[in-house]
Parts: structure tokens; sequence; C-alpha cells
């Protein structure tokens, strides 16, 4: 059942390879592991859409693109898992890292004021910018610390939910057959 909804959401890869811009990837991206649905892959795209979610800048989906590559897991899920970083979230994040940070640096000062939003897109980017600048080392630790939690806890996590969800169907089967 899931497998056939997400079959529906993803773009045909035949289709993909009709694309001339696709191209400078090679045979890299059409590889049959970064677009097969099964719980190992999709688990694999959800870590590294999570750990790659937390690259500053738009530089997220390159990111999760290479490591799906790298790691054979599934593109499309990795891509989509780091759309969970967004203006609203990443203020929240960068904060919890600051403290995971600050966990594991002892001796760390405490963190500035919060960025001030205003309706200046550009205005609000130099203050999440500035803001980021002034947590330092904590940050810098923290940062890529909270990317490896959230990956793992990710991975596990659809491994478990998917397993719950094959059990409950195999259940499901084997009381209608009697």
């Amino acid at each position: 059942m899931i497998r056939r909804r997400l079959n529906k959401l993803l773009p045909d890869v035949a289709k993909l390879r009709e694309q001339k811009a696709l191209g400078i990837f090679g045979e890299h991206l059409f590889h049959p592991a970064l677009w097969h649905l099964n719980r190992r892959s999709v688990a694999g795209g959800f870590a590294v859409g999570l750990f790659c979610g937390l690259i500053p800048g738009p530089l997220q989906m390159g990111g999760a693109a290479i490591g799906a590559m790298w790691l054979r897991t599934n593109l499309p899920v990795a891509l989509a898992t780091t759309l969970y970083t967004n203006p609203f979230t990443i203020v929240p994040l960068y904060l919890i890292a600051y403290q995971l940070g600050m966990m594991v640096l002892p001796g760390s000062a405490p963190a500035p004021a919060a960025p001030v939003f205003s309706a200046d897109v550009v205005a609000s980017l130099a203050s999440i910018t500035t803001w980021a600048g002034s947590l330092g080392t904590p940050l810098l630790v923290g940062v890529p610390l909270l990317a490896a939690l959230l990956a793992f806890a990710g991975y596990f996590a659809v491994r478990i939910t998917w397993g719950l969800y094959l059990r409950l169907a195999w259940w499901q089967r084997r009381a209608r057959r009697t």
C-alpha cells in the first residue's frame, strides 16, 4: 500500500533519461537503487535528507542528491525530506544545535537574542545570517551533531514504522483467511 502510493508520486525514470540537462550525471543518477522503494532505501533516503536539511543555504538539495547517490538510497525521498527546514523552522533547529554544542563544549557563552523577522525577506535573511554568525563555535559543533542525531532517529523511525505496517498487513491478511 505504501509502495503503491509512493510510486504514484515518483517521477518516471525513462522520462528523466530524456532530459538533456541531467545527462551530466551519466548513469549515476539512474542507478536502480536510487529509485527503488523498500525499507532500507527509503529509510536511508530519509536519513540523508534529514542530515542534509541542516546544511546552510541552497546547498541542501545538492548535498542530499550527492549523499543519496553515494550511499545508494532513495533519491526522491532524500530530496523531499530536506524541505523540513524553512525560514520558520531553521531558527529553533539552530537553537537546539547551539544547545547541543554548549553541552559538548565546556565554558561557552549564552546564546544571543533570536533574530528579528520583518516583511522584507532580504532584511530577515541578513538578520538570520548575523544571528547565526554570532553563535560561533557551539553552533559549528552542534549543527553536525544535531544532523547526525536526526538522521539516526529518522532512519530507525522509518524502519520501525514500515515494519509495523507490514506486520499489521500480515495480521489483517491472516484474519481475512480464517
